[in-house]
């Protein structure tokens, strides 16, 4: 079963609507539902990750932000020069 099976998307065309006018609130309507999206993400199969690597990441996210924490607490870090990353 997909994301978007169950989702309906039903829009009527007014008295004096165009038909672009109709299909940009159709497609509004579809964004607003996350349909789009929804889509876009089931496009390529990915493999889900196992227990133990997903247990393993959550370990090393947990030591990396406790180590950061500790660092703010000693004053070697500034919380608020945050660095943003560039891509």
């Amino acid at each position: 079963m997909s994301a978007t099976e169950g989702i309906r998307v039903e829009v009527r065309r007014g008295k004096n609507e165009s038909s672009t006018a109709l299909i940009r609130r159709f497609t509004r309507r579809a964004q607003g539902l996350g349909l789009v999206r929804a889509v876009r993400n089931s496009r390529y199969w990915e493999r889900p990750m196992s227990k133990n690597v997903e247990r393993k990441r959550a370990l090393i996210s947990k030591v990396r932000r406790e180590n950061y924490n500790e660092q703010v607490k000693l004053g070697k870090i500034d919380p608020a020069a945050k660095k943003t990353r560039k891509r």
